[in-house]
Order: structure tokens, then sequence, then C-alpha cells
């Protein structure tokens, strides 16, 4: 976990790629743009129309070599030569968020969720249902990308994402804190609308087909259930999240 001493940059910025992403960050007034690196291989109207949105927007343009955008992207196909870092004002390490005077009091924990589609649903339901912290890990789970982006309809931007290595980090960082660890599990005897939850509570969403990690697991404090009474086996992670969610939105009320 030595890499939760220093900010990294993914704890400050969404980085979203292609030339259609980039523009309309560029052209939305709500976003801070932080830069802007384009390929030195971009020519033509494309890069021409990238470099006068920057500069409307009063953004720097940086140039990279085609290589260099590709491994900041993170998308070899799809990032056309350019990518813009954006800020994200709620974002921040899960280090810091757990240190400052007042730490989040109910926290959603990714665990091997790799579809982007279901990581950027998870953002918009938290953000509405005004959660303190969705902890996106850097490994095992979707990067936070422009599909995630597009999946949240933007609000990706602005939902308050915890960063940190792994979920395994994120997990013995939370018992440290004094945090309730909470798995969702179907074959759970106690459901989200019953169980007693501490001051203080995460909860673990867990990946799409295998569910929560065994590194995770061991360190659960309980497993809950959502109940169905219906002939369905499991829920997508979102909806499942969803739930969850505005069942602590009802407790709170």
């Amino acid at each position: 976990m030595g890499d939760e001493s220093t900010v990294s940059p993914k704890d400050r910025f969404l980085t979203v790629y292609g030339r259609k992403p980039v523009l309309e960050a560029l052209a939305d007034g709500g976003l801070r743009v932080d830069k802007v690196i384009l390929a030195d291989t971009a020519r033509g109207p494309g890069a021409a129309e990238i470099q006068r949105a920057a500069k409307d927007a009063g953004v720097v343009v940086q140039r990279a070599s085609a290589h260099r955008v590709k491994v900041l992207a993170g998308n070899g196909k799809q990032d056309q030569g350019v990518l813009a870092d954006v800020v994200a004002p709620r974002m921040r390490a899960l280090e810091a968020a757990l240190s400052d005077r007042r730490p989040p009091s109910r926290v959603l924990l990714l665990d091997g969720i790799t579809t982007p589609a279901n990581v950027g649903m998870i953002l918009r339901t938290a953000t509405a249902a005004g959660l303190d912290g969705v902890i996106v890990p850097r490994r095992g789970v979707a990067a936070l990308d422009p599909l995630v982006v597009k999946a949240s309809a933007g609000v990706a931007f602005r939902a308050p994402v915890l960063r940190c290595g792994s979920a395994r980090d994120a997990a013995e960082m939370l018992t440290e804190a004094g945090y309730g660890l909470y798995a969702l599990g179907a074959s759970a005897r106690t459901t989200v609308f019953d169980v007693d939850l501490p001051q203080r509570a995460a909860f673990v969403l867990g990946g799409e087909t295998g569910g929560v990690g065994a590194e995770v697991g061991e360190l659960v404090t309980e497993w809950v259930s959502i109940p169905m009474p219906g002939d369905v086996e499991s829920l997508n992670v979102s909806a499942a999240a969803a739930v969850l969610s505005f069942e602590l939105v009802r407790r709170a009320r």
C-alpha cells in the first residue's frame, strides 16, 4: 500500500480520450479541464478543432508522442491521438478521506466490477442517494474512462470517488479505521432492510461473475442479502447498489 502516501494524478482527474469526448469536455462550462494532450502525429482539421476549443476554454495543449498518449489513455484503439484531464472536485484518495476530521459514514466498495456500464451506473446512483463515497480501486475494477462517464450520464465527474490500490487495501484501511464491512451475498439470512449498522459502515459490491473476492471476504463483518420473493437468482450489481443506496436514504430520513 505504499502508493497511498502520495497523491496520484488518478486521484485528481478523470481522463477522457477521443476527439468527441474531449471536445464535449472543453465545451462544458461546468467542468474544469486541466490540460489536453495531443499526439504529435495528430494533424488536420480534427486537431485544429481541438486546439481552437482548448484555446477558447483557456486550456493548455501539450504535445506528446502517439505512444505516450496511448499509454496515458490506457486504450490504444480509441484514443484518436488526444486526451484531456478533467478535474474531478470530489475525487480523492481513500486514505485522505479516512484521516479527515469528519470521515465518510456510508461508503460503497467496488470489488472486481469490470463492466464500465455497471461502474458508471453505480456512481450515478450513489451520487443521487447522497452517499459519502464510492471506493473505486485502481486495480481489479473498470478504469474510470469515457465508457464509465457515459454510463453515469456525466455524473462521474462530480461523484464522491475514493481511490486506493486494491479492494483488499480498502478493506484493510476501513477495518483499521473502525468501519463495519458488509458484503452483499444472495444466501445471507440478514437482509439490507434489517441489518443493524454502526456509525460508520462500508458495503462491498462484488464482481459480475465471481461476486466478492476471497481476499475481501475474509475481512467482512457480516453478509447481507436483498430479499427476492420472485423466481430470480440475483440482481445486476448496479441494481443491487441502487436498492442498497436508497435503503440508506430511507434510514437517514
